[in-house]
């Protein structure tokens, strides 16, 4: 689950972590008063950084940070920023729509840094990243300037070690109070990782002030949604305005649902059946529509729902139902799905292939339902049934 900017910098201030002055607006009227009130300062407020709240990289690339130095500019972004429909290479062409913009007052900048800590499953360690080329993406500085990339892997065991903490600071260039500083500030920033079960926290650019204390220009934090049982106050801040609106829906109904932008709708149980049904739907010469699990302990209202959001898809020509009874049995599934269909209305062709636990019983609710639904007897069958349908 991602955190928006504000969500994560609040988060690590909790942890001693310097942030920036800086208010969060919901609507362009919030925007203009805090604007307003930082002019009548006689504009010592200013310069002020108008950002976007989205969750994607890039934004400054794509508009969606500026620096306003007097309060006429900082009108004019506040305008063309909230309410704009941000892209970029995070966001896909469709894009996000900017509805919340965190409005920061400047700071006097000495030096840019990058940091970063996340989980290595491949070492079963927490991996520090850091750079002192910050404020850049640090994909281009690993592909240009590697030797400028420190990589430094803490056993969470173990936890965080000062030898480390001065490998990383000695790495950056730092001495003195400033390696004490910045040593204190990467605890805090570890910390903030473990207690909260994060599986990234990013600050680009860290930076070294003008009064020698680091600070947070902009962050990106990540929970790990398999953590959100325990870490409720997170779970808390889950922002769902950017996600697709069938996404949502499936997930009030406990279903593993992933919308995609191909045309045939997918019912599978388990991960990897679905994947060799996207396959196979490829194979047809169409495009999976959706990545749709519903799991071992499915049960009828579930797959009811299930079918209903593919149904509401209108991108959707065709449905493919692909289930190897286990734990879900084929007469659950056959009696979702003729519900759903009923309560709906079918107005698409169905392929269905079902193997496995009461897979006799499940065919036979399917057959006297009245539903038109066509039968496959294996994959293979299934794939010539889908193309037959696709070349229609």
């Amino acid at each position: 689950m991602k955190l928006h900017e504000y969500q994560a910098k609040k988060l690590f201030s909790r942890y001693g972590l310097p942030i920036p002055e800086g208010y969060l607006a919901e609507t362009p009227e919030d925007a203009m008063k805090y604007l307003d009130s930082l002019d009548s300062l006689d504009r010592s407020g200013f310069p002020v950084a108008v950002k976007a709240q989205v969750h994607a990289g890039g934004r400054g690339k794509a508009g969606g940070i500026r620096i306003a130095k007097n309060l006429d500019e900082g009108r004019a972004m506040v305008q063309a920023i909230h309410g704009m429909t941000l892209k970029t290479a995070q966001t896909g062409e469709d894009g996000i729509k900017v509805n919340k913009l965190l409005l920061e007052k400047g700071v006097d900048i000495e030096q840019e840094f990058y940091l970063s800590i996340l989980p290595d499953s491949s070492t079963a360690s927490l991996l520090i990243i850091a750079s002192a080329e910050g404020g850049m993406d640090i994909e281009e500085v690993a592909a240009t300037r590697p030797e400028k990339i420190i990589r430094v892997r803490v056993n969470p065991l173990g936890g965080l070690q000062a030898y480390q903490r001065r490998r990383i600071a000695y790495g950056l260039g730092l001495t003195g109070e400033f390696s004490t500083s910045f040593s204190s500030f990467l605890t805090g920033l570890y910390q903030a990782v473990v207690e909260n079960d994060l599986l990234l926290a990013e600050i680009n650019p860290l930076v070294l002030t003008a009064d020698g204390t680091f600070c947070l220009i902009d962050a990106k934090a990540e929970v790990d949604a398999n953590a959100l049982f325990r870490q409720k106050e997170l779970a808390a801040l889950y922002d769902s305005s950017e996600d697709d609106h069938l996404e949502v829906e499936a997930r009030k109904h406990g279903l593993n649902y992933i919308r995609l932008h191909g045309n045939i709708g997918t019912i599978v149980n388990g991960a990897g059946l679905a994947m060799a049904s996207m396959d196979i739907i490829q194979q047809a010469g169409a495009e999976p529509a959706n990545f749709l699990d519903v799991g071992g302990g499915a049960n009828e209202t579930m797959i009811e729902n299930g079918f209903r959001i593919l149904l509401s898809d209108p991108q959707v020509e065709a449905i493919l139902i692909n289930i190897f009874g286990g734990i879900l049995r084929c007469d659950i599934l056959a009696t979702g799905v003729v519900e759903a269909a009923k309560k709906v209305g079918l107005r698409l062709p169905v392929v269905v292939r079902m193997e496995g636990t009461n897979a006799k019983q499940g065919r036979k609710i399917l057959a006297e339902s009245g539903l038109e639904l066509i039968t496959a007897t294996d994959l293979n069958d299934a794939s010539i049934k889908l193309k037959e349908l696709c070349l229609a």
